[in-house]
């Protein structure tokens, strides 16, 4: 079995670990999305379930990555919050912040959703506990930062969390410490289930009309993440080989 095999099959069993939360989202379409800045570290066991509760309520937000011995956001996010604790949410529309996963969780559906918080997504032992069995079944990658070449503006990443490959991009962001957009393409519909070429349904596949997965099949054809966009270099890839091969010749220094 390749390296690529294998390190696509732990992300499989981290997705596993956690019952594969942060895969459907609310079939609404939502009319405007807030701009939430998140500033987070990708194999950090509470930022994991606030990145599942973005997903499951369909939002996008500017991630900026900070791994252990980071500096790229330090003053940025000490200047938000008053410490260096993740996750952390500020809201610039109302220039307050949400530290911690309770309290992030907590403001997210209480001002997005029309439910409570589901079980698993309260920072409780057992939430707790699965997600850091997800980090360590990944090998505490998305953790600690790696020497790179600092990007002019952010990325953008088509994702949703509980997706193998993209957690593989995700991870290697945050190591690299490079400011993206998440956009959420969350599942909808038991239509969306299943790859990219074999999902389950029968006949031409249709995404819920108004959703963002509608929009990127008008786009690209087909929708599959992970895609990543630099507005850096005018590159847009789709694969997470590709993407990451990519993300190493242009910004890795190590």
């Amino acid at each position: 079995m390749n390296p690529q095999t294998l390190d696509v099959a732990s992300s499989i069993l981290a997705s596993t670990a956690r019952l594969w939360r942060g895969t459907m989202a609310s079939p609404r379409p939502r009319a405007e999305n807030p701009e939430l800045q998140l500033f987070d570290r990708e194999g950090c066991i509470e930022c994991r379930l606030v990145r599942e509760a973005l997903s499951e309520l369909n939002l996008d937000a500017q991630i900026f990555p900070f791994p252990l011995r980071g500096q790229r956001y330090l003053e940025d996010l000490k200047s938000r919050s008053g410490s260096t604790r993740v996750p952390f949410l500020f809201n610039p529309q109302t220039s307050k912040g949400y530290a911690g996963a309770s309290e992030i969780i907590n403001f997210l559906f209480e001002t997005y959703s029309r439910r409570d918080v589901p079980l698993p997504l309260r920072e409780g032992l057992i939430s707790r506990w699965m997600s850091h069995a997800a980090t360590v079944i990944r090998g505490n990658r998305g953790v600690t930062a790696s020497p790179s070449r600092p990007a002019d503006k952010p990325l953008t990443l088509y994702s949703f969390e509980s997706s193998p490959y993209s957690r593989l991009v995700r991870e290697r962001l945050t190591e690299l410490e490079l400011a993206y957009t998440l956009i959420n393409l969350s599942k909808q519909q038991i239509a969306d289930l299943g790859p990219a070429t074999q999902r389950l349904h029968v006949g031409k596949y249709e995404p819920l009309p108004g959703s963002k997965r509608e929009a990127f099949l008008r786009k690209h054809g087909r929708v599959q993440v992970p895609y990543l966009e630099d507005p850096n270099t005018g590159v847009a890839l789709f694969e997470s080989a590709r993407i990451l091969q990519y993300l190493n010749d242009q910004y890795s220094r190590g």
